[in-house]
């Protein structure tokens, strides 16, 4: 039967086919009468618009470009800023460890001309410009300063006045110091405006376009053209009347040399009221399509008369073609839904549409049997049930999920793809998956449908269970093998090097109440010292193995002391802050952060050759979260490790993989921030249950 209807249908498309090209044939000739001159007219108007378009949008993307630029720019400034005011280096304050500190920051960040710290009163105390010896006198753009001692906020200056100290007009950004509620000092950076103006020579503008950075004042920050001269100067009135007007568009004005442009401005986020402005030549823009115009005027009268007899026969023409390809595409639609749905019973897969509007779910039957709603199968193979019934089945702590995940694909359109358990189709629920989209269709009757296919998950989630149990199973037999091994050592082992000791000792007198060899005594001394290291050694693998103070005093000393040891065992510092209430967590989760960051220091003593290393714990209401930062030689985590430079294969990073295992049986998560040459840092989170932060 599909044979026969194939050839039949193949029969109507050729003899479809056969009139269309008739048709097309006399539309042709038709097309040839036209004179040249009317297409050549349509297609430069066409070509001229598009390249008006393509002109504009090229001029809005560079001010987007910038615009983004300079604005994540300016907050990573700001973010960077922050994190150096909550050093601890201004809290006694330590002023030669904050210059330093300062410095580095400066190096790595090429916009910063200068780093200065001022008393709220407004007078310097630090400026890398000058020694902390030199007298520095007051802070330039106190307008700025100002708003961040009355705000206490970070602020974003515009183009200041010339600094006393730099002797140049810089960009301020300042953020407070707070210490206990009370503004200690102002921290600042000086920003060189030759690298704000690199940003906007990068952006790609085409010659002869001019582009302008001015801050909330209107004041030129930077400028393509003429820099030296405006630097500082007030903007044209166009341009203040259109920042006045609204925030982004665009407007006319002319350039400092007499020209006459179309711009377009965007106002910065995060900047303090910053914009950019990127000035075409209107000349230029408007002058292709100008003469397009009258080339096309001219040719528009000679086709008239064959244009309307050209309309209505290829008008005919696509009405015939129109209502085949519809005809077609219903045929070969039902094909493909037929075959959706042998392949979706192959896999074991149910399918359905879930009707927001009628309150309705219409399904396979495996999907009413994974979704466990009972309801008779129709004459279409469908089943359904009310939306209702189907909530009802899903296991009430996942219910908000699901709704929330059908509700942003209908909002958006996007795809949606959850997994949930269902109640009711066993003694205990069962995981499934559901996976669609909302179609964006023309017909306004197909609003608030959701597609999806539906998929059975309990093996595969089962076997995670099962294998995260095992892990954490290994890792508490783990613990408790080394705990033995620890008990053992200082018990046993360490108790008979004592003994030792001590024997040793009672030799010594007995050798110097008699008269001896001066070697032997030496030789008894030596030994002496042989056993004190060998004492020594065996209490460090003893903490090592399983420190004794994280069992008795918790987590804030058992870090403490472990950051304190290996610091002064390899020569490298080492800082511990706790921000937070510090509240005893669950046996397993200090367990876990002890040695996340014993293994993060082995990998900083392997790898970063670092010469400090912070490390930073915050309890949260609903998580702990832990920051460890080592100022190495850092890595580039996109490039998979191969081979060294011996041509021997380099080893994986197997301190990595261990973090996330630990992590991944309490539900944590590890974000990895590097590069090459600036160091590395880890930022972990660890869920913590409220019984535990109570």
């Amino acid at each position: 039967m599909t044979i026969r209807i194939k050839v039949r249908s193949d029969g109507a498309d050729q003899a479809q086919l056969n009139r269309g090209n008739g048709r097309t044939v006399v539309a042709l000739a038709l097309a040839a009468a036209i004179p040249v001159l009317l297409l050549s007219g349509w297609v430069a108007t066409s070509m001229a618009q598009q390249q008006r378009d393509l002109t504009r949008s090229a001029a809005v993307a560079s001010a987007s470009r910038v615009a983004e630029r300079v604005s994540s720019d300016i907050t990573a400034q700001i973010g960077v800023l922050e994190a150096e005011a909550a050093s601890a280096t201004l809290d006694k304050p330590d002023l030669a460890v904050f210059y330093a500190e300062a410095e580095r920051l400066k190096r790595a960040r090429p916009l910063w001309e200068t780093v200065e710290l001022s008393r709220p009163d407004g007078v310097q105390i630090v400026n890398l410009l000058r020694s902390l010896d030199d007298e520095l006198g007051p802070t330039a753009d106190r307008r700025s300063f100002d708003a961040v001692v009355g705000t206490h906020r970070p602020v974003v200056g515009g183009i200041g006045p010339v600094g006393p100290v730099s002797g140049k007009r810089l960009v301020a950004l300042r953020v407070p110091v707070i210490r206990k509620g009370d503004l200690r000092y102002v921290l600042s950076v000086g920003l060189a405006n030759d690298a704000v103006s690199s940003i906007l020579r990068d952006a790609g503008a085409p010659d002869g376009w001019v582009g302008t950075i001015v801050d909330a004042d209107g004041n030129t920050i930077a400028r393509t053209r003429a820099e030296a001269e405006e630097l500082g100067q007030p903007a044209d009135a166009a341009l203040q009347a259109a920042i006045r007007h609204a925030p982004n568009g665009f407007y006319s004005g002319s350039t400092l040399e007499g020209s006459n442009v179309e711009v377009v401005y965007r106002t910065l986020t995060d900047t303090g009221g910053w914009s950019v402005h990127f000035g075409m030549p209107a000349a230029t823009l408007n002058a292709p399509v100008l003469r397009s115009y009258l080339v096309l005027a001219g040719g528009s009268v000679l086709s008239i008369g064959l244009a309307l007899a050209l309309v209505g026969l290829v008008g005919r023409d696509m009405a015939q073609r129109r209502a085949g390809e519809r005809a077609r595409f219903s045929l070969a639609l039902r094909s493909i839904e037929e075959q959706g749905a042998i392949a979706a019973d192959a896999a074991e897969l149910g399918t359905l549409r879930w009707d927001t509007v009628r309150g309705k779910v219409t399904g396979s039957p495996r999907a009413a049997q994974l979704l466990g709603w009972r309801a008779d199968v129709t004459e279409g193979g469908e089943t359904e049930a009310d939306v209702g019934m189907v909530i009802g089945m899903v296991h009430p702590d996942d219910r908000a999920r699901l709704s929330d995940d059908l509700r942003w694909s209908l909002a958006d359109g996007g795809a949606f793809d959850v997994e949930f358990r269902v109640d009711g189709t066993g003694p205990e629920p069962r995981w499934v998956r559901l996976a669609g989209r909302a179609p964006r269709l023309r017909d306004a009757g197909a609003a608030g449908l959701v597609y999806g296919v539906v998929s059975d998950i309990e093996p595969r989630k089962r076997a995670e269970a099962e294998r995260l149990e095992l892990l954490r199973r290994l890792g508490e037999a783990q613990e408790n093998e080394q705990r033995r091994i620890a008990r053992e050592l200082h018990d046993q082992v360490g108790q008979t090097v004592t003994g030792l000791s001590l024997g040793l000792k009672g030799l010594e007198r007995l050798l110097a109440s008699c008269v001896a060899d001066p070697e032997a005594t030496r030789q008894v001394q030596w030994l002496q010292t042989l056993a004190g290291e060998i004492g020594r050694d065996i209490h460090r693998a003893a903490v090592d193995l399983r420190p004794t103070a994280l069992d008795d005093l918790g987590l804030h000393e058992a870090l403490a002391t472990l950051l304190r040891e290996w610091g002064r065992r390899h020569g490298v510092r080492a800082d511990l802050e706790f921000l937070g209430d510090p509240v005893r967590l669950s046996a397993a989760a200090e367990t876990a952060i002890y040695r996340i960051v014993q293994e993060a220091l082995t990998n900083v003593l392997k790898h970063a050759q670092a010469d400090t290393v912070s490390v930073s714990v915050e309890h949260r209401p609903q998580e702990v979260r832990v920051i460890v930062e080592d100022d190495g030689v850092g890595f580039d985590p996109e490039v998979v490790p191969g081979m060294t430079e011996d041509g021997s294969p380099a080893k994986p990073r197997l301190g990595l993989s261990g973090i996330r295992e630990r992590l991944s049986l309490l539900g944590g998560a590890l974000t990895l921030e590097t590069s090459p040459g600036v160091g590395t840092t880890l930022f972990i989170a660890i869920p913590v249950p409220q019984a535990a932060c109570a």
